[in-house]
């Protein structure tokens, strides 16, 4: 794994984060949910990069208001279709 540095301001409220390890873990489960939302990487990808569980992961994209399915209408109509097909 790779290690980065990120220079924050010393006066960052305590709201965001009690601790600079805190702070850290906040910044890389935002950055899992971003990529995610964006179709990026995956919910195992996303839960990596968190330090978390799938499951935990999918909790937080909840928390986020990000949606844990990433298919979209036109992909649900070709699944149902093929489905429809191979009972035939």
């Amino acid at each position: 794994m790779r290690t980065i540095t990120i220079e924050v301001p010393d006066n960052m409220p305590l709201a965001v984060a009690a601790s600079d390890e805190d702070l850290a873990r906040e910044f890389r489960l935002a950055l899992a949910i971003f990529w995610y939302d964006r179709g990026l990487i995956s919910q195992g990808k996303g839960a990596e990069i968190a330090g978390l569980t799938r499951a935990e992961f999918i909790d937080e994209l909840g928390r986020a208001n990000v949606s844990a399915i990433q298919t979209n209408v036109e992909e649900l109509r070709a699944e149902s279709e093929q489905a429809r097909n191979a009972d035939r």
